[in-house]
């Protein structure tokens, strides 16, 4: 293995095959990860920081030929990311907090294109001298500054399994942030182009075609989600539901490219759509998503890490990274705290939102690109550098503030499922060990007494060293009925059933729910040891499936009574 990654170092990646690169970035991605969490840290920074190890600026066996070779996946990624997005963004959502969310995006996106555009253009004149460029240069980076990378953040929030006002008001801004930098920015390029002397068009035109990039994509998303809604009512079967998913996730993102309208947007409008036609079927279309989609989010993130390479970063440029992320994080900071006091949203929403927004991604990169075509020289050069490099630093801590966000404002784990709390478990942890136990030399009579004195279906029946011999159940007991002449010599040994599985209590609580299932019963003995066959206790399938609802229902029930108005 040593002596294949040297040869792989000393040839260099023009001799790997795609799918090699892309098995290399996903395995080291994952394996990454699985360090990191040890950590408590967010997955999301180990893909990108293994990313920056294997691409150029490393160990480069991810070059940026591969990264560009790859942005179509980019692109499918984050259509994922979006319809997965769209699916959180429900008719309820909009009704109650349409107005609030309005408010913060205007607050916060303009907030950071204000204060970016004067920072970093004040810094550029310091350098430069020159009032043109550096008025340029603020213009569009400040319309940069005002997106934030939904998919980041997003997968911190399913990774924690967050609820409430906070994660809420995330999750919509996120969503909608894309549409604001857009319109920011065709108005900041079409200024900044006048300005240096490269006009390719009116400022209105930039206007009009940033507008029908949006509205172009809402409306591609939403004829969509209905056409899919109508086909998955159609078909009962899961793998088709998911192939037809993901191909109109795929056509959605195509045809926005053709068509030149937001991609990303697009994707979500999908997913909004989705969700809001609301049937079960159509919901579990998320669900067969959310399975199918980690890898995707592996190789994402780890080729986002890639695309950085830190030998092209002047002294300049790292002074302006410094400012242009100071300055962003200010704006989106401030711009929510004020936004969220605005429009009265709760104390948490004002505290812990600006945090969650650092992220920033996809659009700003291709904005950045954009600008590199429609400039030409050391400005276009220099806006690539900066947001790549500042796309690269952000990805890595903002994941991690918005896990501190969150768990300040006590949303972590308040969206789980009873599938997530069932992997949480062991055995030992939710068994009843408190069943009513038969000695194998009962009486049935003295039997039918402790069966009308308890409320248990089950009753393991032991020797007089407490080992497990077999059980007797109420269908046991109807059974003997059958006959009367035999019941006054019967004992608890006479009628019990043989033990057909047994669990210890440090099994899985999945692994015996799974056994369970595969042997078609509701109740499981538990031993002490797989060498001590002495009994234990009990493991009640359906009582502990009541306890799990319980308690996802007391948790979703927490996160809908955290504060949704101003603590006063």
């Amino acid at each position: 293995m040593t002596e294949l990654f040297e040869n792989i170092l000393a040839q260099g990646t023009e001799h790997l095959n795609l799918i090699l690169l892309m098995g290399l970035a996903i395995f080291f991605g994952t394996a990454g990860a699985g360090i990191l969490q040890k950590f408590r840290i967010p997955k999301v920074v180990a893909y990108v920081v293994i990313g920056l190890i294997i691409g150029e600026s490393g160990l480069n066996l991810i070059g940026r030929d591969t990264v560009e070779t790859l942005s179509s996946f980019n692109m499918f990624a984050l259509g994922i990311i979006g319809f997965m997005i769209g699916g959180e963004l429900t008719r309820d959502v909009f009704k109650k907090y349409g107005r609030q969310f309005l408010i913060i995006l205007c607050s916060e996106g303009i907030a950071a294109f204000v204060i970016v555009a004067f920072l970093s253009g004040f810094t550029c004149w310091f350098f430069t001298k020159d009032v043109q460029t550096s008025v340029a240069m603020a213009l569009v980076l400040g319309a940069i500054s005002s997106a934030t990378a939904p998919a980041a953040t997003a997968t911190v929030l399913w990774e924690y399994k967050t609820r409430g006002p906070l994660t809420t008001t995330v999750l919509a801004i996120v969503a909608l942030d894309d549409a604001l930098s857009l319109l920011l920015y065709g108005f900041a390029s079409s200024i900044a182009a006048a300005i240096i002397g490269e006009t390719h068009g009116s400022m209105w035109m930039a206007i009009l075609t940033a507008m029908f990039e949006i509205v172009g994509a809402v409306v591609l998303g939403v004829l969509a989600g209905f056409l899919l809604s109508f086909i998955l009512k159609l078909i009962k079967d899961p793998d088709k539901a998911l192939a037809f998913t993901v191909s109109s996730v795929l056509l959605v993102i195509g045809l926005s490219i053709a068509l030149n309208v937001g991609s990303i947007l697009a994707a979500m409008a999908l997913g909004v759509t989705m969700t809001n036609l609301g049937t079960r079927r159509r919901q579990n279309s998320f669900e067969l998503i959310e399975k199918f989609a980690p890898p995707i989010y592996v190789l994402f993130f780890v080729l986002a890490g890639a695309h950085l390479v830190l030998s092209e970063i002047t002294g300049w440029m790292a002074v302006m990274v410094v400012v242009y992320l100071f300055g962003r994080t200010s704006g989106k900071i401030l711009g929510s705290w004020f936004g969220a006091r605005l429009s009265q949203a709760s104390d948490v929403v004002r505290r812990y939102l600006g945090i969650c927004l650092l992220s920033q991604a996809g659009v700003a990169i291709g904005l950045a690109i954009i600008s590199g075509q429609l400039f030409t020289g050391q400005l276009a050069h220099t806006i690539i550098v900066i947001v790549m490099t500042t796309t690269f630093i952000v990805e890595v801590i903002g994941p991690m503030f918005v896990k501190l966000g969150v768990k300040k404002a006590g949303e972590i784990g308040l969206n789980i499922t009873e599938e997530d709390l069932i992997e949480t478990y062991k055995v030992g942890d939710v068994m009843d060990t408190k069943v009513a136990v038969i000695s194998s030399g009962t009486a049935l009579s003295e039997v039918l007494k402790v069966v009308s004195n308890t409320d248990s279906f089950y009753y393991p029946v032991v020797d007089k060293d407490n080992q497990l011999l077999g059980a007797i159940t109420l269908d046991d007991i109807r059974n003997t009925f059958a006959t009367q002449e035999l019941n006054d010599w019967l004992v608890a040994l006479d009628v019990m059933e043989p033990i057909i599985a047994k669990v210890i209590p440090d099994i899985a609580l999945s692994e015996a729910f799974e056994k369970t299932r595969d042997l078609d019963i509701e109740h499981l003995p538990v031993v002490v040891s797989d060498e001590d066959n002495k009994f234990a206790g009990v493991l009640n399938c359906r009582g502990v499936r009541r306890s799990l609802s319980a308690e996802v229902l007391s948790r979703q029930q927490k996160a809908d009574n955290i504060p949704r108005v101003p603590v006063s």
